[in-house]
Protein backbone atom coordinates (compact mmCIF):
# COMPACT_ATOMS: atom_id res chain seq x y z
CA UNK A 1 0.00 0.00 0.00
CA UNK A 2 1.28 3.61 -0.96
CA UNK A 3 0.82 6.34 1.49
CA UNK A 4 -0.08 9.57 0.11
CA UNK A 5 2.27 12.39 1.26
CA UNK A 6 0.69 14.70 3.60
CA UNK A 7 1.32 18.76 3.41
CA UNK A 8 0.21 20.37 6.47
CA UNK A 9 0.67 24.38 6.01
CA UNK A 10 1.95 25.98 9.38
CA UNK A 11 1.11 30.00 10.59
CA UNK A 12 3.35 31.31 13.84
CA UNK A 13 2.28 34.76 15.07
CA UNK A 14 2.39 34.48 18.76
CA UNK A 15 4.63 36.99 19.61
CA UNK A 16 6.76 39.42 17.22
CA UNK A 17 7.67 36.73 14.24
CA UNK A 18 5.11 36.85 11.63
CA UNK A 19 6.13 33.17 10.25
CA UNK A 20 4.10 30.78 7.10
CA UNK A 21 5.73 27.44 6.47
CA UNK A 22 4.61 23.91 4.60
CA UNK A 23 5.76 20.65 5.91
CA UNK A 24 5.37 17.21 4.10
CA UNK A 25 4.44 14.29 6.28
CA UNK A 26 5.44 16.05 9.86
CA UNK A 27 9.46 15.78 9.03
CA UNK A 28 10.30 17.18 5.95
CA UNK A 29 10.44 21.00 5.96
CA UNK A 30 9.47 22.11 1.97
CA UNK A 31 9.75 25.87 2.17
CA UNK A 32 9.59 28.50 5.35
CA UNK A 33 9.23 32.42 5.50
CA UNK A 34 9.79 34.65 8.61
CA UNK A 35 9.26 38.25 9.05
CA UNK A 36 10.94 39.14 11.37
CA UNK A 37 10.05 42.30 13.52
CA UNK A 38 13.29 42.77 15.75
CA UNK A 39 14.66 45.65 14.80
CA UNK A 40 11.55 47.49 15.07
CA UNK A 41 10.83 46.28 18.95
CA UNK A 42 14.60 47.04 19.74
CA UNK A 43 14.11 50.91 20.01
CA UNK A 44 11.93 49.89 23.08
CA UNK A 45 13.93 47.38 24.64
CA UNK A 46 10.97 44.85 24.19
CA UNK A 47 8.22 43.62 22.37
CA UNK A 48 5.44 46.21 21.75
CA UNK A 49 2.21 43.98 21.74
CA UNK A 50 -0.08 46.66 19.41
CA UNK A 51 2.63 47.33 17.32
CA UNK A 52 3.25 43.52 16.77
CA UNK A 53 0.12 42.84 16.10
CA UNK A 54 -0.49 45.81 13.40
CA UNK A 55 2.54 44.60 11.92
CA UNK A 56 1.20 40.79 11.94
CA UNK A 57 -1.33 41.78 9.78
CA UNK A 58 0.35 44.21 7.46
CA UNK A 59 2.68 40.92 6.16
CA UNK A 60 0.89 38.06 6.94
CA UNK A 61 -0.36 37.52 3.06
CA UNK A 62 2.79 38.38 1.63
CA UNK A 63 4.52 36.29 3.63
CA UNK A 64 2.14 32.89 2.51
CA UNK A 65 2.28 34.33 -0.64
CA UNK A 66 6.42 34.09 -0.77
CA UNK A 67 6.32 30.53 1.06
CA UNK A 68 3.89 29.02 -1.27
CA UNK A 69 6.14 30.71 -4.19
CA UNK A 70 8.94 29.15 -2.79
CA UNK A 71 7.75 25.70 -2.51
CA UNK A 72 6.09 25.85 -5.65
CA UNK A 73 2.87 24.42 -4.90
CA UNK A 74 -0.71 25.76 -4.27
CA UNK A 75 -3.18 25.87 -1.34
CA UNK A 76 -5.26 22.76 -3.57
CA UNK A 77 -1.79 20.70 -2.41
CA UNK A 78 -2.67 21.62 1.45
CA UNK A 79 -3.95 18.98 3.05
CA UNK A 80 -4.63 20.75 6.91
CA UNK A 81 -3.71 24.20 7.78
CA UNK A 82 -2.16 24.59 11.38
CA UNK A 83 -2.44 27.07 13.68
CA UNK A 84 -1.01 28.23 17.11
CA UNK A 85 -3.63 29.52 18.87
CA UNK A 86 -2.00 29.47 21.92
CA UNK A 87 0.07 30.83 24.88
CA UNK A 88 1.03 34.12 23.42
CA UNK A 89 -0.40 38.13 22.80
CA UNK A 90 -3.32 38.13 22.70
CA UNK A 91 -3.73 40.22 19.56
CA UNK A 92 -1.18 38.96 17.80
CA UNK A 93 -2.36 35.18 18.16
CA UNK A 94 -5.68 36.88 16.87
CA UNK A 95 -4.12 37.88 13.94
CA UNK A 96 -2.50 34.34 12.69
CA UNK A 97 -5.88 32.51 13.79
CA UNK A 98 -8.30 34.82 11.95
CA UNK A 99 -6.12 34.31 8.93
CA UNK A 100 -6.09 30.63 9.47
CA UNK A 101 -9.67 30.43 9.91
CA UNK A 102 -10.36 32.10 6.99
CA UNK A 103 -8.09 30.29 4.76
CA UNK A 104 -9.72 27.00 6.10
CA UNK A 105 -13.39 28.31 4.86
CA UNK A 106 -12.34 29.30 1.60
CA UNK A 107 -10.20 26.62 0.75
CA UNK A 108 -12.36 23.69 2.47
CA UNK A 109 -9.32 22.60 4.50
CA UNK A 110 -9.15 21.37 8.12
CA UNK A 111 -8.18 23.37 10.86
CA UNK A 112 -5.25 22.56 13.76
CA UNK A 113 -5.27 23.89 16.79
CA UNK A 114 -1.49 24.04 17.96
CA UNK A 115 -0.16 24.78 21.43
CA UNK A 116 3.09 26.94 20.87
CA UNK A 117 5.24 24.90 23.27
CA UNK A 118 4.34 21.66 21.65
CA UNK A 119 5.59 23.79 18.61
CA UNK A 120 8.95 24.20 20.09
CA UNK A 121 9.15 20.47 21.58
CA UNK A 122 8.08 19.39 17.39
CA UNK A 123 11.00 21.51 16.22
CA UNK A 124 13.42 18.58 17.07
CA UNK A 125 11.35 16.65 14.60
CA UNK A 126 12.58 18.16 11.92
CA UNK A 127 16.13 17.50 12.63
CA UNK A 128 15.55 13.64 13.36
CA UNK A 129 12.78 11.74 13.92
CA UNK A 130 11.46 12.09 17.69
CA UNK A 131 12.56 8.53 19.70
CA UNK A 132 10.40 7.38 22.43
CA UNK A 133 10.31 7.61 25.45
CA UNK A 134 11.74 10.84 25.86
CA UNK A 135 12.32 14.07 28.00
CA UNK A 136 11.86 17.00 26.60
CA UNK A 137 13.92 20.12 28.74
CA UNK A 138 11.29 22.84 27.50
CA UNK A 139 13.40 26.50 28.26
CA UNK A 140 12.22 29.72 26.91
CA UNK A 141 11.27 33.41 27.52
CA UNK A 142 7.69 32.18 28.84
CA UNK A 143 8.46 28.13 29.86
CA UNK A 144 10.96 26.24 31.90
CA UNK A 145 9.50 22.42 31.75
CA UNK A 146 10.81 19.08 31.74
CA UNK A 147 8.50 17.12 29.97
CA UNK A 148 7.57 12.91 29.26
CA UNK A 149 6.33 11.95 26.20
CA UNK A 150 5.93 7.86 25.43
CA UNK A 151 4.46 8.45 21.95
CA UNK A 152 3.29 11.71 20.05
CA UNK A 153 1.29 14.03 21.21
CA UNK A 154 0.95 12.94 24.48
CA UNK A 155 2.94 14.98 27.36
CA UNK A 156 3.40 14.95 30.77
CA UNK A 157 4.57 17.19 33.07
CA UNK A 158 7.19 15.96 35.68
CA UNK A 159 8.39 19.66 36.86
CA UNK A 160 8.26 23.41 35.50
CA UNK A 161 9.14 26.50 37.10
CA UNK A 162 7.33 28.32 39.98
CA UNK A 163 8.03 31.95 39.30
CA UNK A 164 10.05 32.97 36.43
CA UNK A 165 10.68 31.34 33.20
CA UNK A 166 14.89 31.11 32.35
CA UNK A 167 14.73 33.07 29.52
CA UNK A 168 12.55 35.80 31.01
CA UNK A 169 15.97 35.51 33.92
CA UNK A 170 18.31 35.90 31.09
CA UNK A 171 16.57 39.04 29.98
CA UNK A 172 16.41 41.02 33.03
CA UNK A 173 20.19 39.84 33.56
CA UNK A 174 20.77 42.17 30.45
CA UNK A 175 18.82 44.80 31.16
CA UNK A 176 20.28 45.39 34.37
CA UNK A 177 23.73 45.41 32.87
CA UNK A 178 22.83 47.25 29.76
CA UNK A 179 22.99 44.70 27.02
CA UNK A 180 20.58 45.64 24.31
CA UNK A 181 17.28 43.89 23.11
CA UNK A 182 17.12 40.77 22.62
CA UNK A 183 20.23 40.45 25.63
CA UNK A 184 20.26 36.83 26.10
CA UNK A 185 22.32 35.64 23.59
CA UNK A 186 24.52 38.89 24.61
CA UNK A 187 24.79 37.34 27.45
CA UNK A 188 25.75 33.77 26.52
CA UNK A 189 28.52 35.13 24.45
CA UNK A 190 29.72 37.47 27.46
CA UNK A 191 29.37 34.12 29.60
CA UNK A 192 32.06 32.21 27.57
CA UNK A 193 34.56 35.53 27.74
CA UNK A 194 34.18 36.14 31.46
CA UNK A 195 35.11 34.05 34.46
CA UNK A 196 32.94 32.66 37.49
CA UNK A 197 33.72 35.08 40.08
CA UNK A 198 31.06 36.54 41.34
CA UNK A 199 28.60 35.08 44.48
CA UNK A 200 25.05 33.96 43.18
CA UNK A 201 22.72 31.99 45.11
CA UNK A 202 21.97 28.34 43.64
CA UNK A 203 18.32 28.31 42.33
CA UNK A 204 16.09 26.04 44.15
CA UNK A 205 19.32 22.94 44.36
CA UNK A 206 15.99 20.30 45.64
CA UNK A 207 14.86 16.77 44.88
CA UNK A 208 11.95 18.33 43.06
CA UNK A 209 11.77 18.80 39.26
CA UNK A 210 10.60 22.62 39.99
CA UNK A 211 12.80 25.40 38.94
CA UNK A 212 12.84 29.27 40.73
CA UNK A 213 14.86 31.67 38.71
CA UNK A 214 13.43 35.23 40.40
CA UNK A 215 15.94 34.77 43.08
CA UNK A 216 19.04 34.81 41.23
CA UNK A 217 17.66 37.42 38.85
CA UNK A 218 16.83 39.52 42.04
CA UNK A 219 19.98 38.63 43.30
CA UNK A 220 22.08 40.13 40.43
CA UNK A 221 19.80 43.03 40.22
CA UNK A 222 21.31 43.99 43.75
CA UNK A 223 24.33 42.93 43.04
CA UNK A 224 24.54 46.06 40.36
CA UNK A 225 22.91 48.21 42.20
CA UNK A 226 25.05 47.85 45.05
CA UNK A 227 28.18 48.28 43.29
CA UNK A 228 26.76 50.98 41.43
CA UNK A 229 25.98 53.06 44.75
CA UNK A 230 30.00 51.78 45.98
CA UNK A 231 31.00 53.25 42.65
CA UNK A 232 32.43 49.71 41.42
CA UNK A 233 32.29 49.11 38.11
CA UNK A 234 30.57 45.82 37.25
CA UNK A 235 32.62 43.01 34.92
CA UNK A 236 29.58 42.35 32.91
CA UNK A 237 31.71 38.90 31.31
CA UNK A 238 32.23 37.67 34.83
CA UNK A 239 29.17 38.04 36.27
CA UNK A 240 27.47 36.63 32.87
CA UNK A 241 29.76 33.86 33.46
CA UNK A 242 28.85 33.38 36.85
CA UNK A 243 24.73 33.84 36.21
CA UNK A 244 24.93 31.21 33.25
CA UNK A 245 27.10 28.27 34.91
CA UNK A 246 24.49 28.59 37.88
CA UNK A 247 21.43 28.29 35.67
CA UNK A 248 22.78 25.54 33.60
CA UNK A 249 24.32 23.93 36.52
CA UNK A 250 20.57 23.50 38.13
CA UNK A 251 18.80 22.78 34.00
CA UNK A 252 21.63 20.07 33.22
CA UNK A 253 21.28 18.31 36.93
CA UNK A 254 17.42 17.99 37.30
CA UNK A 255 17.02 17.18 33.21
CA UNK A 256 19.73 14.36 33.65
CA UNK A 257 17.91 13.51 37.12
CA UNK A 258 14.40 13.04 35.23
CA UNK A 259 16.21 10.93 32.32
CA UNK A 260 17.46 8.48 34.95
CA UNK A 261 14.11 8.32 37.13
CA UNK A 262 12.16 7.66 33.61
CA UNK A 263 14.44 5.21 32.71
CA UNK A 264 14.52 7.48 29.06
CA UNK A 265 17.92 6.93 26.86
CA UNK A 266 16.67 9.95 24.42
CA UNK A 267 16.74 14.08 25.18
CA UNK A 268 15.40 16.71 23.85
CA UNK A 269 15.77 20.44 23.86
CA UNK A 270 13.05 22.92 22.86
CA UNK A 271 12.17 26.68 22.94
CA UNK A 272 14.58 30.24 22.42
CA UNK A 273 17.05 28.75 25.37
CA UNK A 274 17.69 25.98 23.38
CA UNK A 275 19.93 27.65 21.15
CA UNK A 276 22.09 28.53 24.50
CA UNK A 277 25.68 27.52 23.33
CA UNK A 278 26.38 27.38 27.33
CA UNK A 279 23.54 24.38 27.78
CA UNK A 280 23.94 22.88 24.88
CA UNK A 281 28.22 22.36 25.29
CA UNK A 282 27.11 20.54 29.19
CA UNK A 283 24.20 18.55 27.76
CA UNK A 284 26.11 17.08 25.30
CA UNK A 285 29.10 16.65 27.46
CA UNK A 286 27.22 14.98 29.39
CA UNK A 287 25.02 13.06 27.22
CA UNK A 288 27.83 11.73 25.13
CA UNK A 289 29.44 10.15 28.53
CA UNK A 290 26.39 8.54 29.70
CA UNK A 291 25.22 7.38 26.06
CA UNK A 292 22.10 9.52 25.95
CA UNK A 293 20.94 10.38 22.59
CA UNK A 294 20.62 14.26 22.49
CA UNK A 295 18.68 16.09 19.95
CA UNK A 296 18.23 19.89 20.02
CA UNK A 297 16.58 22.17 16.50
CA UNK A 298 19.14 23.71 14.31
CA UNK A 299 19.35 27.77 15.22
CA UNK A 300 17.12 28.80 12.91
CA UNK A 301 14.45 26.68 14.37
CA UNK A 302 14.95 27.60 18.17
CA UNK A 303 12.95 30.76 18.14
CA UNK A 304 9.79 31.04 16.74
CA UNK A 305 8.99 29.68 13.27
CA UNK A 306 5.90 27.79 11.26
CA UNK A 307 7.94 24.87 10.57
CA UNK A 308 7.78 23.78 14.41
CA UNK A 309 4.03 24.36 14.39
CA UNK A 310 3.42 22.23 10.83
CA UNK A 311 5.20 19.82 12.11
CA UNK A 312 3.45 19.27 15.13
CA UNK A 313 -0.18 20.18 13.07
CA UNK A 314 0.67 16.90 11.24
CA UNK A 315 0.70 14.39 13.95
CA UNK A 316 -2.39 16.67 15.53
CA UNK A 317 -4.13 15.97 12.39
CA UNK A 318 -3.59 12.49 12.23
CA UNK A 319 -5.18 12.18 15.51
CA UNK A 320 -8.10 14.30 14.44
CA UNK A 321 -7.46 16.87 16.53
CA UNK A 322 -9.37 19.15 14.38
CA UNK A 323 -11.21 23.10 15.54
CA UNK A 324 -13.84 24.50 13.71
CA UNK A 325 -13.52 28.36 12.27
CA UNK A 326 -15.04 29.75 15.37
CA UNK A 327 -11.31 28.59 17.03
CA UNK A 328 -10.64 30.88 19.95
CA UNK A 329 -7.01 32.63 20.34
CA UNK A 330 -5.58 32.27 23.77
CA UNK A 331 -3.23 34.22 25.70
CA UNK A 332 -2.43 31.39 28.24
CA UNK A 333 -3.61 27.99 28.23
CA UNK A 334 -2.02 24.29 29.27
CA UNK A 335 -0.57 22.06 26.98
CA UNK A 336 -1.39 18.79 29.13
Amino acid sequence: MIMNDTYILGIETSCDETSVSIVKNGVTEIATVVSSQMDTHAKFGGVVPEIASRMHVEVITMVLEECLNKASITMDDIDAIAVTYAPGLIGCLLVGVTFASTLSYIYNKPLVPVHHIIGHIYANNLKSRLKFPLISLVVSGGHTEIVYMDKDYSFKKIGGTLDDAVGEAYDKVARVINVPYPGGPTVDKLAHIGNNTYNLPTPLDDNSYNFSFSGIKSAVINLVHNETQRGNEINKEDLCCTFQNKVVDILTKKTIKALKEYKCNNLIVAGGVSANSGLRKRLTEICNDKNISLTYPEIRLCTDNAAMIASAGYYAYKLGIISDINLKARPSSSMY
